[in-house]
């Protein structure tokens, strides 16, 4: 599922390309994924765009609000006058756009388009008025967010908070780092990543944390995700930008992904587990 900074590097892009574009027609090809009367956003335009977590919001001109939620493997691919020169789909955009797998197309003025992609047909988009958006439910019950960049939307994670979440729980500290109504955004790339870099045991209890490892590991879920953001996030499965094509951090990965591998930082062998039932990654040398 995408995270954070895949979630971030579509609501930048989006902003790039459809500020000011003004909603002409809705082609809504799957019922269950567009929720709400798709008539109120005809005529609107695209105003602001915003996140909360992994979930997008597209703030429209007439106190309306799309939000999105890609989920496994939702996709949103514009085309229009701000993309002149498209660059080549990714094999991942499977089927192309508008292909068997666009559940809604946006037509825009100039002749613009914004597709939503989904094979797995788990993610949705839904109108909401915008002054009520902070009361979806999904929204209400997310954690804070960790400080990766300034005027973030929603409440942002504390060092002091941090501490306050990890000492109340003896669940494994990777499990804790992905709850999304604990901390907002972190999903299971980054917190193996986050964990190797502070070179902690994903399996340790989360209050079993001293100080010092919780401040190391606030700083390290901060600079994954920053980095994860400035390589316009993980392709490792479906997801692609706005422009149909990959981010980069899947080439970047500290431990995540790299079972048998040599450990960037010792050379002994990364090992894979199952915590939770997601693939955990780790080095047993010198993640303690």
């Amino acid at each position: 599922m995408p995270e954070l900074p895949e979630v971030e590097a579509v609501r930048v892009k989006l902003s790039d390309f459809l500020s000011g574009h003004r909603i002409e027609s809705v082609e809504i090809r799957n019922s269950k994924t567009f929720i709400g009367d798709s008539k109120k956003v005809i005529g609107a335009k695209f105003l602001s765009f915003r996140r909360f977590g992994k979930v997008l919001v597209l703030d429209l001109d007439n106190n309306y609000s799309l939000l999105a939620h890609l989920k496994l493997t939702g996709q949103l691919i514009y085309r229009g006058p701000k993309l002149p020169n498209p660059p080549p789909l990714s094999k991942k955009v499977i089927g192309g756009i508008p292909g068997p797998h666009t559940l809604v197309i946006f037509n825009l003025d100039r002749n613009g388009k914004l597709y939503y992609n989904d094979i797995r047909k788990f993610g949705w988009i839904k109108l909401e008025e915008t002054d009520k958006v902070g009361e979806e439910k999904f929204i209400k019950a997310l954690g804070p967010e960790p400080p990766v960049f300034e005027n973030q939307s929603g409440e942002v994670l504390s060092l002091a908070s941090f501490a306050q979440i990890l000492s109340k729980t003896t669940r494994p500290i990777k499990i804790v780092l992905m709850d999304q109504n604990k901390i907002a955004g972190v999903g299971n790339i980054y917190a193996n990543d986050a964990l190797w870099l502070a070179g902690i045991d994903p399996r340790r209890p989360s209050n079993s944390l001293s100080s010092k490892e919780v401040e190391k590991l606030f700083k390290s879920v901060i600079e994954v995700l920053k980095e994860g953001i400035k390589r316009g996030g993980s392709s490792e499965n479906t997801f692609v930008t706005p422009e149909g094509v990959e981010g980069e951090y899947q080439d970047f990965t500290l431990v995540y992904g790299r079972d048998r591998k040599k450990c960037k930082r010792c050379s002994a062998e990364i090992e894979k587990i199952q915590l939770s039932g997601r693939g955990t990654y780790f080095c047993p040398h010198c993640q303690k």
